[in-house]
């Protein structure tokens, strides 16, 4: 690169920002993360088969080196353009529930290996794993694992795996060209719901819009809307591991409503 912007660090990488020699705006990620960068690359390059994300440039063992995206302001046009794109990400579709390259959200690895049916994959590869990381207390524990003995019963209708980003929260959407980029993807075969339960989790400028025009685009399910505690208990658990007691509140408030379903 001719030159470099050091813009601190995130969940153990540097991040730069730079200009290579042929003139093109890039942010290098650097640090001791081969399989999070190549799981990083991977779900960009398939996520973007389908929806705008920063092109990847360059994957080694010790950086990843990504188009820079510049950044605008959103409008609600801007909204509604990135909710018919997230619908059609998700129609996209994936072979199954899981992905083939390893899975990372944050620094924190995840299981991708395939589950037949959803329930068991949310169960086995992303609410339990993380449970046993938490250091909750046992009465916690034991709440949790009361609802997950009740995904099967209160999922919903079943649907195909989706192609999602897997933790879309607001600061993985930028606004740029008149839509919204994705970035910092933990993409795999799920559920969409989860990832709109996850835009609700922390708030999304002109949310309301997003999802207005996700529905035009594909209607959702019977019920969606109760199932929002569900899909959240995963990231809440994430932040639990990762910032500790302070997202406990959050996590048993949805674990008691997914126990009301």
């Amino acid at each position: 690169m001719r030159s470099t912007e050091d813009l601190g660090s995130s969940h153990g990488c540097r991040l730069r920002r730079g200009v290579l020699e042929d003139g093109r705006e890039v942010l290098e990620k650097s640090g001791p993360a081969p399989d999070a960068f190549a799981s990083e690359a991977a779900g960009l390059r398939w996520l973007g088969e389908a929806i705008a994300v920063p092109e990847v440039i360059e994957v080694a063992p010790d950086r990843l080196v990504m188009s820079w995206v510049r950044q605008e302001p959103p409008t609600t046009a801007s909204a509604e353009r990135f909710g018919r794109s997230l619908a059609r990400l998700h129609r996209a579709g994936a072979p199954g529930f899981g992905a083939p390259w390893a899975g990372f959200i944050a620094d924190l690895p995840m299981d991708n290996a395939p589950a037949d049916d959803w329930p068991s994959f949310y169960a086995e590869r992303r609410v339990l794993p993380f449970l046993r990381m938490a250091r909750l207390p046992a009465s916690d524990v034991a709440l949790v694992e009361r609802a997950v003995g009740r995904f099967a019963e209160v999922a919903g209708p079943a649907e195909p795996p989706a192609r999602i980003h897997g933790d879309l929260w607001s600061g993985n959407v930028l606004w740029s060209g008149g839509g919204g980029v994705l970035i910092d993807p933990a993409a795999h075969g799920g559920h969409r719901e989860t990832d709109l339960a996850m835009l609700e989790l922390f708030g999304l400028p002109y949310l309301d819009r997003v999802l207005g025009a996700y529905r035009e685009e594909w209607p959702m399910a019977e019920g969606w809307k109760g199932r929002v505690p569900l899909h959240q208990l995963h990231p809440l658990l994430v932040h639990v591991v990762l910032y500790g007691g302070s997202y406990r509140d959050g996590l048993m408030g949805a674990v008691r409503r997914v126990l009301t379903l």
